[in-house]
């Protein structure tokens, strides 16, 4: 956890809390979170959890500690207190780590006290919200200690799993990178089809941009040709994807945009690479990864 944290806050399914109350960047109200976790225990069959009900007697309370087993970022706190607050109305959660934490090998993120079966019924739902969404960030944090120092922002992309946008996007923030549009209504990025679809004509595709879509819209051009990256910047674009180029013709990119568009690369980086399409000196650079192939996060929860 981050040296100087306030103190841990104490969650009592009890007192009606508010999940999201110490995560105001958290894209889910608490009815949402209550209906998507309700979703997944259901789904899970947490209910009818079939060994736990004929092994562990309905009066065995116990005491667990929610540990990081592997370093990264934290992401996911609000849902999993609302899994462990679903399955046990009686539950008391000490939050010793928030979404956004860096967190190193051992550490505590939750300790819970309540009745042993709502605990074990609520168990694997709350790891696989916090290992998924801690996955993400924890990528997307490695992405950005990649490129300390320099220019170059880590954003991601719309590759998300169908229906959890928001919380991934969200995973990014909480590993420290920046969000690219959340749905297509929110820019204007014309891709190789679309420029397909106008007979590869940059500039007709930034003027049309500019006359159809919504005033003051962003407006970005995917290039793969400096030529295009030329045309782009000079038709008035406010920014140029630059789609799988080396360094040299990224630096090459950013001197033709010459702080007249915002300049991002993308396609095909990874940890291996990134630090020099960095220092190539684009302002953006796009992941795919961070949300498509994020591994999970080792978390696990530990009885006493």
């Amino acid at each position: 956890m981050t040296p100087d944290r306030v103190p841990p806050r104490v969650v009592r399914a009890a007192d009606a809390p508010s999940f999201t109350a110490g995560e105001p960047d958290f894209p889910l109200t608490d009815a949402q979170a209550a209906r998507l976790v309700k979703a997944a225990l259901d789904e899970d069959q947490a209910a009818n959890d079939i060994t736990t009900l004929a092994t562990v007697p309905p009066t065995r309370r116990a005491r667990a500690a929610l540990v990081a087993r592997e370093p990264g970022f934290l992401c996911g706190i609000p849902l999993a207190l609302a899994a462990f607050c679903r399955c046990d109305d009686k539950v008391e959660i000490r939050v010793d780590a928030e979404d956004g934490d860096r967190l190193a090998a051992g550490a505590t993120v939750l300790f819970i006290s309540g009745r042993a079966r709502g605990v074990l019924a609520a168990e694997r739902t709350a790891l696989n919200f916090l290992q998924r969404l801690s996955g993400v960030a924890s990528l997307t944090g490695r992405f950005v200690d990649a490129v300390r120092g320099t220019r170059a922002r880590i954003v991601d992309t719309r590759k998300t799993t169908p229906g959890w946008r928001r919380l991934e996007k969200y995973a990014v923030r909480c590993g420290g990178g920046a969000n690219h549009r959340e749905t297509l209504a929110d820019a204007v990025l014309v891709k190789d089809n679309h420029l397909a679809a106008l007979d590869g004509d940059v500039a007709m595709a930034v003027r049309r941009a500019r006359e159809q879509a919504p005033a003051g819209v962003f407006v970005q051009i995917e290039c793969d040709r400096l030529d295009q990256v030329r045309t782009a910047v000079e038709a008035g674009a406010d920014g140029v994807l630059l789609d799988n180029m080396g360094p040299e013709l990224l630096r090459e990119a950013v001197a033709i945009a010459a702080g007249r568009a915002l300049t991002e690369a993308s396609g095909g980086v990874t940890l291996e690479t990134v630090r020099a399409i960095a220092e190539a000196g684009v302002d953006r650079i796009s992941v795919g990864a961070l949300t498509h192939s994020a591994p999970a996060l080792n978390l696990a929860l530990d009885f006493e």
